[in-house]
């Protein structure tokens, strides 16, 4: 499993159906809302997905924070 990095969620990347790539690497998103605002600033975004779910919604308007 691999952090989605916008709402911290875990994603499968053997079925992750929204990914992008930036410098190289590529990401897993829940949602294509968080596929989007990824795509809008990677910089801000890239990096950040390394953190660990808590489990607890985030409130993201990209996937309700599931």
């Amino acid at each position: 499993m691999v952090i989605d990095p916008i709402c911290k969620m875990e994603v499968d990347p053997a079925t992750a159906k929204w990914t992008s790539k930036h410098d190289g690497k590529k990401y897993y998103f829940c949602a294509p809302g968080c596929k989007a605002m990824f795509d809008q600033d990677p910089v801000k975004w890239a990096g950040k997905g390394t953190e660990t779910h808590t489990g607890h919604g985030h409130g993201h308007g990209c996937c309700g924070g599931h």
